[in-house]
């Protein structure tokens, strides 16, 4: 009896340690513009700005979107400028996908509200040491953009 309670006295111990050890922090950066009465200006320009210190790493940008599922389109086209602290500038232009013809919408929902994290690049990128900036714009039809209610951007460091 007394060597069984030593053994999952142990068993615990191992189990405690090596979920201490997986809790790694995630290296990333997140924040969202929120819209109080849920239309998107086209002329908001939104600018996200985060201090890279690890270059070595490859970085994923994702944009993050909340919308109600009175949106009325299966998209949104942005404009994507990546701007480095040496004012090297990237610009891309984004067709992003929000719902599918068979699924209806991606992502996460809640009555009728969906949220969504969305790759902005096709592949990781690396950024520049120091103060990086991103800057999205949309560039849809309908101005103001309704039925959005905050949209931002993630940075998350590739796991090697």
């Amino acid at each position: 009896m007394c060597c069984k309670m030593t053994f999952v006295k142990s068993y615990i111990y191992i189990l405690l340690v090596l979920f201490i050890a997986s809790c790694e922090p995630i290296q990333l950066y997140e924040q969202t513009t929120i819209y109080p009465t849920h239309e998107w200006s086209s002329k908001q320009v939104n600018n996200y700005q985060f201090n890279i210190t690890d270059t070595s790493s490859l970085y994923k940008i994702y944009f993050v979107i909340r919308h109600h599922n009175a949106y009325h389109y299966k998209n949104i086209w942005l404009d994507l400028i990546i701007k480095s602290p040496t004012n090297a500038i990237t610009k891309q232009v984004l067709n992003l996908n929000l719902a599918d013809d068979a699924k209806g919408w991606l992502g996460t929902g809640m009555d009728d509200i969906y949220d969504q994290r969305i790759p902005m690049t096709a592949s990781p990128i690396r950024f520049n040491k120091g103060i990086n900036e991103i800057i999205v714009q949309h560039t849809m039809r309908e101005d103001p953009l309704e039925n959005i209610l905050s949209t931002g951007i993630r940075v998350e460091k590739v796991k090697p």
